[in-house]
């Protein structure tokens, strides 16, 4: 048996940048397609289709590599149609199409799963164990958060929120980047969403940020491009005096309290869903700081 061939690789990897929106689910596909969760996960952090390039070359170092390729291509080409949440449904299906004609002009065998509710259910179990997983980060996140409130060593609670921060973005497939400096600016964090880059503030001090804080990192924020906007994390949250001074007026920060972190931690909303919020509203009202609930 051989390893697949280069254009059909490629296609498979076509139809898991396209097929998939949420990277979970595209790590249960993988798992049920007989590569192992060490495999699945080690190349998670990039994007979808570097992720899928990656496994398909790492599967071609295994011994039964080749069969699990071609597990993989067979179980595509059982798909019928793609989840709903993925943005471009036509071009998914463009994609699976153009997968499955390639198989069949190449007279390809494929490994077909005898029993297709065990496949589902196979998913769904993997599946299961994704957010199993998920939950337990989640909560050592917010135990090492729970440890930090009392902590009489502020430094090193600020360092650990770094770390919280950090792998909360990583859980919910937001791209990271802890602190770093620039020639003139320490900048505690950096991530994507939607299109704009934020800078990130994070404060964990026993008194609350005044306006020169929040008004010295809005200035960061104005040196960078016209698309970049900053989320202030303040852990003992915010004076509503300071607050009232940037509402409106153009603000390009939003601003998170502890309390707003600690209801992402105890799972009550997703940081994504917290984050839009925030956003909305900002846009919305030019309300910089909202609670969550």
């Amino acid at each position: 048996m051989e390893y697949l061939s280069y254009d059909i690789k490629d296609q498979i990897i076509q139809c898991f940048g396209k097929c998939f929106h949420y990277k979970d689910n595209m790590e249960s596909f993988l798992r049920s397609s007989g590569v192992s969760r060490e495999l699945a996960n080690k190349h998670k952090s990039e994007a979808k289709y570097v992720w899928a390039r990656k496994t398909l070359n790492d599967l071609e170092t295994f011994e039964d590599g080749k069969i699990i390729q071609r597990k993989i291509l067979g179980e595509l080409c059982k798909l019928r149609n793609v989840p709903e949440e993925v943005p471009d449904r036509n071009a998914a299906l463009d994609a699976l199409r153009k997968l499955k004609t390639m198989v069949a002009d190449n007279q390809i065998q494929v490994e077909q799963q005898k029993n297709v509710i065990q496949s589902r259910t196979e998913i769904l179990k993997n599946k299961t164990q994704i957010i199993e997983e998920r939950n337990n980060k989640l909560s050592q996140l917010r135990e090492k958060f729970s440890k930090g409130l009392i902590s009489e060593n502020r430094q090193k609670s600020g360092y650990e929120l770094e770390d919280i921060l950090k792998e909360l973005f990583a859980l919910s497939e937001i791209d990271y980047k802890k602190s770093y400096k620039t020639e003139t600016q320490q900048i505690d964090g950096h991530f994507k969403l939607d299109g704009f880059n934020y800078l990130v503030e994070a404060k964990w001090r026993k008194d609350m940020p005044n306006e020169n804080d929040i008004g010295g990192f809005q200035r960061k924020v104005n040196t960078k491009l016209d698309s970049t906007r900053g989320l202030f994390l303040s852990i003992n949250g915010f004076r509503d005096e300071v607050i009232s001074q940037f509402n409106g007026h153009g603000a390009n920060v939003i601003l998170m309290t502890g309390e707003d972190l600690n209801h992402i931690l105890e799972g009550r909303i997703g940081l994504n869903d917290a984050l839009h919020f925030k956003i909305e509203k900002a846009s919305q009202y030019g309300t910089v700081c909202v609670k969550i609930f």
